[in-house]
């Protein structure tokens, strides 16, 4: 699509009415001056197509603008100074304002014949749009599926030819002057105000090739562009508005393939790999016949989360919550959250629970869900050997796609409310969800999520999104699930970066997956993984794909183990040999095997295989929770109901809320005729002054439906919010308890109302 190009272009045509308007400073001066005699010939003749603008129904603005620079070069936009420099010098129609070569195909810029830009000039102007439209559009041409089945387009934008350049260049050396870069603003402006590259603040290759040391050729710029922007990762940016989130994303991408990976991480790579592929294909041949949602096909999704938690956990995370659907649920559960192997293959015996022994009474409690193996959950505390501790927990999910999406979210959010609700509260818990390509494109539920991270009290500081895309939604082809180009587009309405990447390429996968956990704890904000792969086998391995989607596996059928893959290439690259390539998955293989035989004597001391730990609070079938007195002293209720019905001094409050809170304080002094909104907030009030946090959710939680709650007070003037319930004590310090002693004697705890 050219959509960027043809906007330009409308708005080259049109002038910039519409920069002035979105621009301050580009305001007409009151003060006339005669246009210069070269402005009479422009506009006596036909403009030339690289002025388009120059059309005598502009003469009147133009003319505006003209008069303004010649009082203050500064009071009009960049790119009219610019042309204005040009004429005065001597620049003839057609040389003075040089577009970018995609705003009108088949117009040639008159070529400068004095102080026109040269055609050093050009060729900076045609390579910096090039190198931007690999940044907006090169993921589109990246080698991201596994399968080959994806059509790639046929990209003019990325064409050398369409920006003035033909294969005899490819070996030029071509740089940008630092003394261009105002020049190539003004273009830029207009093909891409959201992010422009050439503000302040500019990164990434041209960064570099404005430096003047850039000794790379034309051909030598455009491979290493294909390698960032077209190799096996594809990043989506350019919709976001943040300029410095732009720069990041931008400066990172484009250095990634600069380094190269330790042998060592090649190794780890591989071992990790090795888990994964070799866990489902021990089930496989274990239990042939059964269902066990496997990840064959998209393997190389244990090691990305591995190393991103590693990376995660040295930029200062401590806990990580996770929410998956059933395909690879198991794998995930053994070799990331590392539930017991055994208890794994007792699930798959049906040996896992003893029946006789759960209908005793004495020990029938609730860590026994009942449910299927591929739903359940578990939590584990894993240790580095630095010291380095980090929590990890799968919460048990339902056969309701995406349905667990809020549950981890507000798990999360309570974790960094009681780790102290603050900025390092949330870099300490991070949650992580993993999806299939069609639930996250088809789900409603993770709209209504993700639109919920950036407000305040449900921000969780970011989520991190993978979704396991193996092109195929049950038996539904991607044309028929979803309207858009790819299943992540809805990221780009949450203005959050999107990473794509192919399953079958390890080493980049990990890159993707580290770069997420980097960008999630620097920016605190969601971001989007597009795991490229395939599903091996039907949606359960006893299913025949070959009724709904006999091409794709065809293809399928004819497909390498990404294993194999990659221990080709180690092979290749001289990391390692293949004889100790195949001695790591042998190493892998017997350690399955033997866990495996050591099943039967195995014993669970765990347990429950959702909870971590004990719950003190939690009671099981045949337990009694005792009765506990609800009531407190009236000296404590009448305290509330003083704070709830007062505001502070010169706080306007509307005049009908001054009836209903002088109402409240009747109630509350005579005991009489008192109202829900008034018992509720009493309520509230005296479990605050315990101690406990109270959170109330909803859209008209502050007002209460129908306008009997109030709990939430807005001045009159200013909007400014007051919260009765948050001000039943003079707070001290932040997180230390209160110095406020109850009639009932005992200090009030720091606690708020949401």
């Amino acid at each position: 699509m050219t959509q960027w190009i043809a906007a330009a272009s409308k708005c080259v045509r049109r002038g910039v009415s519409a920069q002035a308007a979105r621009a301050a400073h580009l305001q007409p001066s009151a003060r006339q001056v005669a246009p210069a005699a070269r402005w009479t010939r422009a506009f006596s003749s036909t403009p030339h197509p690289s002025e388009s603008f120059m059309t005598g129904t502009n003469n009147a603005y133009v003319e505006e603008m003209y008069s303004s620079w010649k009082t203050d070069p500064q009071s009009v936009h960049k790119s009219w100074d610019v042309y204005f420099r040009q004429i005065e010098s001597g620049s003839v129609p057609g040389e003075a304002f040089i577009p970018p070569p995609t705003i009108q195909a088949g117009v040639t810029p008159v070529r400068s014949v004095g102080g026109a830009p040269s055609l050093d000039q050009n060729d900076a102007l045609g390579l910096s749009y090039l190198i931007r439209a690999y940044q907006v559009r090169g993921h589109e041409a990246a080698n991201l599926d596994p399968l080959g089945l994806q059509e790639r387009p046929d990209l003019p934008e990325l064409d050398i030819k369409m920006y003035g350049f033909s294969e005899k260049d490819l070996d030029r050396v071509v740089a940008i002057p630092k003394n261009l870069c105002v020049l190539v603003s003004v273009c830029a402006t207009y093909l891409f105000p959201m992010c422009s590259l050439f503000s302040s603040g500019v990164s990434g290759f041209l960064e570099e090739l404005a430096d003047g040391t850039n000794t790379m050729t034309l051909g030598q710029i455009i491979q290493r562009l294909k390698e960032t922007y077209c190799s096996s990762i594809g990043v989506q940016y350019m919709h976001m508005l943040d300029r410095e989130q732009c720069n990041w994303i931008r400066a990172k991408m484009e250095h990634l393939v600069k380094g190269e990976d330790s042998k060592e991480k090649r190794l780890h790579i591989l071992e990790r790999l090795s888990f994964s592929v070799v866990f489902e294909r021990f089930l496989g041949n274990k239990y042939n016949t059964t269902k066990r949602f496997g990840l064959d096909g998209a393997e190389s999704l244990i090691p990305g989360l591995k190393f991103m938690i590693d990376r995660g956990t040295e930029l200062g995370m401590e806990h990580l919550v996770i929410g998956m659907p059933h395909r690879g649920r198991l794998n995930v559960l053994s070799n990331v959250i590392r539930k017991p192997i055994q208890q794994i293959f007792k699930e798959f015996q049906g040996t896992h629970i003893d029946v006789e022994s759960y209908n005793q009474a004495d020990v029938e409690d609730w860590s026994n869900s009942g449910d299927v193996k591929y739903h359940l959950g578990t939590s584990y505390d894993r240790a580095y050997p630095d010291g380095r501790l980090v929590h990890l927990s799968l919460v048990a999910n339902p056969s309701h796609l995406e349905a667990v999406d809020p549950v981890v979210v507000g798990k999360v959010r309570a974790k960094q409310f009681y780790l102290g609700n603050d900025d390092e509260a949330e870099k300490k818990v991070m949650p992580l969800l993993l999806h299939g390509d069609a639930a996250f494109s088809g789900q409603g539920v993770v709209y209504e999520t993700m639109h919920l991270s950036g407000l305040e009290n449900y921000d969780t500081g970011g989520t991190v999104h993978v979704v396991v895309n193996n092109q195929i939604g049950f038996t539904t082809d991607p044309k028929n699930s979803r309207s858009s180009q790819y299943c992540t587009d809805l990221g780009k309405a949450m203005d959050v970066p999107i990473l794509h990447v192919n399953g079958d390429d390890p080493v980049s996968v990990v890159k993707v997956f580290e770069f997420a956990a980097e960008w999630r704890q620097k920016w605190r904000s969601d971001v989007i993984i597009n795991l490229t792969c395939y599903r091996r086998f039907g949606h359960n391995e006893v299913d025949n794909p070959f009724f709904t989607q006999p091409l794709m596996y065809k293809k399928i059928g004819q497909m390498k183990s990404v294993l194999d893959t990659y221990v080709d290439q180690q092979v290749a690259a001289g990391v390692a040999s293949k004889e100790e390539c195949d001695a790591v998955v042998q190493k892998v293989w017997d350690f399955f095997q033997t866990t495996f035989d050591e099943t039967e004597n195995w014993e669970d001391t765990k347990k429950s295989d959702w909870l971590a730990h004990r719950w003190e609070s939690f009671k099981s079938p045949n337990q009694q929770s005792r009765i506990r007195p609800t009531g407190v002293h009236m000296d404590v209720l009448n305290h509330v109901g003083q704070k709830i019905s007062t505001v502070t001094p010169g706080f306007k409050v509307n005049r009908q809320l001054e009836r209903i809170m002088a109402a409240k304080k009747d109630m509350v002094e005579t005991g009489e005729g008192v109202d829900w909104g008034t018992a509720e907030a009493l309520a509230w009030g005296t479990l605050l002054l315990e101690g406990n946090h109270v959170r109330i959710s909803g859209q008209d939680v502050e007002r209460g439906t129908f306008s009997h709650r109030h709990a939430v007070l807005h001045h009159q003037d200013t909007n400014e919010e007051y919260v009765p319930l948050n001000n039943l004590a003079t707070k001290t310090l932040p997180s230390a308890p209160l110095e406020y002693t109850t009639p009932g004697g005992g200090t009030i705890p720091d606690t708020q109302a949401e």
